[in-house]
């Protein structure tokens, strides 16, 4: 027979594993209880103190000592009991456990008795009990975790990572309860707070931030006695990972694969394939078709028929996506552009005091006719009138005088109001000989953005210097068809699917894979020279919202991170704050980058420095390099392949796929049959 202290111990090991498994414990007593507002405080990740208190409905003095006792429980009675299970906790183990491995406060006050109670018990010894004066409800206060276990001690990781875990578990506590106001103290800074005022879109806001509750739809469903409410992310809001996807099984978090394979089905074919859609789903069921009793910690439930619910979430998440979706809405035959303008705000005459009149030396409404243009003619007569009414000119009535050659290519026309404002519109590029030369292809109108796009617009007012020629012909003429490389005689052929290029190189032929290739000579710029060199500052620093698990693993690998040419800053709440980034990759994925990242450093927490910055350098030149399908010059494509060379590195790209095919005239013509 084991040692009863012994014993405690082990079983403490079930239930106690960090810091976070005692606050959840805690924290789920405190609902049980009744509580309204919970407050829970951590000091270094909780190992040097944790404080847990609530306005429930206290212990009664009689009970104190029970409650301290292994199996000792006020809400299970009956075997029957573990049929319907409605409470969080219900095995009476949570308050035995953690008073086995720590230094144990416990200061309580029931409703309905006159005075408190002051408790100590430490390492499962009593060390005292008295009176005390305190509120009604409940604190309990826990002082060096593993105090009396340093071999789970040397098992804790660092204090950022422990109070990130503590966090996570009261974010979720918190999405479960909209109910209750909870706020989190970390190391004397408030980090959470929420309201408690039972409204779950104020709730998400509060825990999971702005863009993630801007960018969700709410989900309000019922099927075969399974009722789901919540919200999903927007398809373009769907993240790198399943960091933010949140189950409640009748206000319980739970990890559940029926809930998950349920809602990434209903987003099928809206999200992007790699991407997954983050979700705050609560998910109501009859007690006696879930069995909750089957995971140590209880994170896991089973269910009677896994059938009802995977229906219940995927009809609610889909129905919801498709009332949500605002192009679809956008493009409905009762759409009318009219009914987003309030005529009577428009047809307001104009108001404007006999001072400012006296002021300006004219009225503004009065239009000087020696500027007058019949667009703002048009639109002062009738500002909600008919497009296609109003056939309006390019230019003024009488056109400008083209400049000379010689002078300046840009002429200013007076179109506004006041005499000393001028609205400057460049001409096209004229040649020495004063006649009009091609537009680069892709560059804008002169009228792009300055008129509506559907107004009518004469065609015999636009200018005869503003043809455009046909661009393809100019760059043929400027690129040499053959380039000599090491005496070999290079001739560019061309690109196939915009994707592959081909090269003639004396006598074979090689096809390349632009992305590919550009991918390896990125990573090998990378590694060779390392990001930072590449780092450079964003115009402004991007906010990355991540999952608490996917906030710690960046804040443990800063420094990797540095290296590799980020800057980042913890911003808080679960948000880092990226400052700089490898000039190869663009604002827009930087998000993407550090999720992915963070997720990578969950999944293999066993890796070695160098095998984390090797892997985030394969993210970025993937990201960065030309993708298939691009647009490219034929002078790019040149420089790509002969950036390749004959380093044997550029063969492959980092994942492994060849970068270049060759295949000998011999070998073509053979096919053909030209041969013998």
């Amino acid at each position: 027979m084991l040692d009863k202290h012994l014993a405690e111990l082990i079983a403490a090991g079930e239930v106690v594993e960090r810091p976070s498994s005692a606050i959840k414990e805690l924290i789920e007593n405190s609902i049980d209880s009744g509580a309204t507002a919970i407050t829970v405080e951590i000091q270094n990740g909780g190992v040097t103190m944790m404080r847990v208190t609530d306005n429930g409905s206290g212990i009664l003095r009689e009970d104190i000592r029970n409650a301290f006792l292994r199996h000792a429980t006020s809400k299970v009675a009956k075997q029957a009991d573990l049929d319907a299970i409605g409470t969080l906790g219900f095995r009476g183990e949570a308050l035995a456990s953690i008073a086995a491995v720590a230094k144990v406060e416990l200061l309580t006050k029931a409703r309905e008795e006159e005075i408190g109670t002051h408790y100590v018990i430490e390492g499962g010894v009593e060390k005292c009990f008295e009176d005390s004066g305190c509120p009604d409800g409940t604190t309990f206060i826990i002082r060096e975790l593993f105090y009396n276990t340093p071999a789970r001690m040397k098992y804790l990781k660092s204090n950022t990572a422990e109070s990130t875990a503590v966090a996570s578990v009261v974010d979720k506590i918190a999405l479960s309860h909209s109910d209750v106001a909870f706020s989190f103290i970390r190391d004397n800074r408030k980090t959470l707070s929420t309201s408690g005022d039972g409204n779950d879109k104020n709730c998400v806001y509060s825990v999971l931030g702005r863009e993630f509750s801007n960018n969700s739809v709410f989900v309000k469903y019922e099927l075969n006695g399974v009722t789901v409410e919540g919200f999903v992310t927007k398809p373009q809001a769907a993240r790198a990972s399943r960091g933010m996807q949140n189950f409640f099984i009748n206000g319980r978090f739970v990890k559940t694969r029926t809930a998950m394979a349920a809602l990434e089905e209903a987003c099928k074919g809206m999200v992007m394939v790699g991407k997954y859609p983050g979700c705050v789903l609560h998910i109501g069921i009859p007690f006696e078709l879930v069995d909750v009793n089957v995971h140590p910690a209880k994170i896991e439930v089973r269910f009677a028929n896994d059938r009802p619910v995977f229906e219940a979430v995927y009809h609610g998440v889909r129905s919801a996506l498709v009332q949500g979706d605002t192009v679809r809405q956008f493009r409905s035959d009762s759409f009318k552009p009219s009914e987003l303008v309030d005529r009577s705000v428009v047809k307001k005459p104009f108001q404007m005091s006999q001072y400012e009149v006296q002021k300006l030396g004219r009225d503004p409404r009065i239009v000087p006719p020696s500027k007058s243009l019949e667009v703002y003619t048009s639109i002062l007569k009738d500002p909600l009138g008919e497009r296609k009414e109003r056939q309006l000119p390019l230019v003024p009535r009488t056109a400008p005088t083209p400049p000379a050659p010689e002078e300046s290519r840009r002429v200013n026309i007076n179109i506004d109001f006041d005499e000393e404002d001028e609205l400057t519109l460049p001409l096209l590029k004229n040649d020495k000989s004063g006649e009009a030369v091609e537009k680069e292809e892709n560059a804008p109108s002169q009228t792009e953005g300055f008129f509506e796009t559907d107004t009518d617009i004469p065609e015999e007012t636009v200018s005869e210097t503003q043809t455009q020629a046909p661009a393809d012909e100019a760059v043929k003429d400027e690129i040499k068809p053959l380039v000599d490389v090491d005496g070999d005689r290079i001739h560019f052929v061309g690109e196939a699917f915009k994707t592959y290029i081909i090269i003639e190189k004396n006598d074979e032929l090689v096809m390349i894979d632009k992305h590919a290739l550009h991918e390896r000579i990125i990573y090998e710029k990378l590694k060779r020279e390392q990001g930072r060199k590449y780092a450079q500052y964003l115009l402004e620093p991007v906010a990355v919202p991540l999952s608490k698990a996917q906030y710690n693993g960046i804040l443990e690998r800063l420094d990797m991170m540095s290296e590799s040419g980020f800057e980042i800053d913890d911003f808080g709440s679960g948000t880092v704050l990226v400052r700089s980034a490898p000039s190869f990759l663009s604002a827009y994925d930087v998000p993407a980058t550090i999720e992915e990242m963070a997720d990578h450093i969950l999944e293999h927490k066993s890796n070695i420095e160098s095998e984390y910055t090797d892997w985030l350098y394969h993210n970025i030149a993937c990201r960065s390099a030309i993708k298939g399908g691009d647009k490219s010059s034929p002078q790019e494509l040149i420089d790509l392949y002969l950036k390749m060379g004959e380093d044997p590195n550029y063969r492959y790209c980092p994942h492994g796929r060849p970068t270049s095919i060759v295949m000998t005239r011999y070998q073509i013509e053979k096919q053909f049959g030209r041969l013998g």
